[in-house]
């Protein structure tokens, strides 16, 4: 463990070169997507999540709707010297096709991030068993890359 500790704190003092932090948990390129270095990298290790349930009934509208938005709210550590992330809320969606791309607010330090409602017990399976890292990373051509993962198996308790 003590090993791991030491790898991971070269590994965040090292200057975002060739490659950034984590690269290797990015799928292959094979539609040459992501052009050149990416422009920025916000790297999170989660430290804490809470899973919200909202009932919510919109009196204002006729017939009046009522939606129940599930969400989970993450908090961690940046791992990167540029990085300011310091929340991420995951919406979830059972009914779109296409979902809404990943969105950094710089004011907020909060990326959203949208996956469909099947995910949803993967990605708290993960946060309950596993350190979980959030990456996220834009190109000077537009492209957006952001996930969760994990770095090895079930975590040490």
């Amino acid at each position: 463990m003590r090993l791991a500790v030491t790898a991971l704190a070269v590994l965040v003092s090292l200057p975002l070169a060739a490659a950034p932090l984590h690269s290797q948990y990015l799928p292959p390129d094979d539609l040459s997507l992501r052009e050149g270095e990416p422009e920025q990298q916000q790297l999170l290790q989660v430290t804490e999540y809470s899973i919200v349930a909202g009932n919510e009934r919109l009196s204002n509208q006729q017939p009046i709707p009522v939606t129940a938005p599930l969400f989970l709210r993450l908090k961690g550590k940046s791992l990167t010297k540029t990085a300011t992330l310091n929340q991420v809320l995951i919406t979830f969606d059972g009914e779109s096709k296409s979902l809404k791309k990943p969105a950094f607010d710089d004011d907020t330090k909060t990326l959203t991030l949208n996956y469909p409602l099947s995910m949803y017990r993967s990605l708290v399976d993960m946060l309950r068993n596993e350190t979980v890292y959030v990456q996220f990373l834009t190109y000077a051509n537009g492209h957006i890359w952001a996930d969760l993962h994990t770095i090895g198996g079930p975590r040490a308790r």
